[in-house]
């Protein structure tokens, strides 16, 4: 299988809007960093979209991707679910809903936030179309096949929310975690790569990773590569890369590694 990072930074995003530091002004494209997603290629069994952040369009364009075949929604925050809309462009085509898995509970937020989307009375007019999105409850640790492949579920605490990552095969994926709770180790126990969330060096976030944090999470769950997202402007892509250790590097928008 193979993971492609759509983006790579917080809410913020890289730039951030009127900012002039080193990272919002730097030259190295590696710094330029949109709001949190990645595509996961299955094969033959298709590709498995994980959030939809507000540049997703962007996103999809620019990586050359065409298609995806359902959704893997971590949480409901604003940088992760504000450009679902753009999953339209796959149902007109399917004409069929999209498969969606969401956290078990916020089915509800779902539909109080993009009625025009959940409630089937709101037909869009003719020559119009609206996002058919079918929605699958996760709960943790119950395994789920996704596009013929086995995904269990893990969450990790993000202030008063929990955020679902998941393991599939050998890939554990993690973003927006403060801690990694024993249940979550458990399952990431023996993945060959991991991805976890990183905000900056020092300055210890309540809900968030921070690099040093995030460094030491990896070395516990022991996977021979693990890639850092969801990086603030505080900090540079070379930056990371001279003092990070070996094994653990920062992700870009548009890197794919092979799992």
């Amino acid at each position: 299988m193979k993971l492609t990072f759509l983006g790579t930074g917080t809410s913020f995003g890289v730039p951030v809007v009127g900012c002039d530091c080193p990272a919002c002004t730097s030259s190295d494209p590696r710094d330029r960093r949109s709001r949190h997603a990645a595509v996961l290629d299955l094969g033959a069994e298709g590709r498995l979209l994980v959030d939809t952040p507000p540049e997703l369009r962007l996103q999809l364009v620019g990586a050359g991707i065409d298609r995806v075949h359902a959704v893997w929604y971590t949480h409901l925050h604003a940088d992760h679910l504000h450009g679902i809309d753009d999953l339209r462009v796959f149902t007109v085509r399917s004409k069929r809903p999209f498969p969606a898995y969401v956290p078990e509970g916020e089915e509800e937020g779902l539909h109080r936030r993009f009625s025009y989307i959940f409630d089937p009375t709101v037909r869009p007019p003719r020559g119009s179309s609206k996002p058919l999105v079918r929605l699958h409850s996760l709960r943790e640790g119950e395994e789920r096949e996704i596009l013929g492949h086995v995904f269990t579920p893990v969450t990790v605490p993000h202030g008063p929310v929990s955020v679902y990552g998941f393991r599939v095969g050998e890939l554990g994926y993690i973003t927006d975690g403060k801690r990694l709770p024993d249940a979550t180790l458990e399952v990431l126990t023996g993945v060959r790569v991991l991805v976890l969330n990183a905000l900056w060096f020092g300055n210890p976030h309540p809900t968030h990773f921070n690099v040093e944090e995030a460094v030491e999470a990896a070395r516990v769950v022991g996977a021979e590569r693990t890639y850092l997202t969801h990086l603030t402007h505080r900090v540079r892509h070379q930056e990371l890369l001279d003092w990070l250790p070996e094994g653990v590097e920062p992700a870009y928008d548009g890197l794919s590694v092979e799992v």
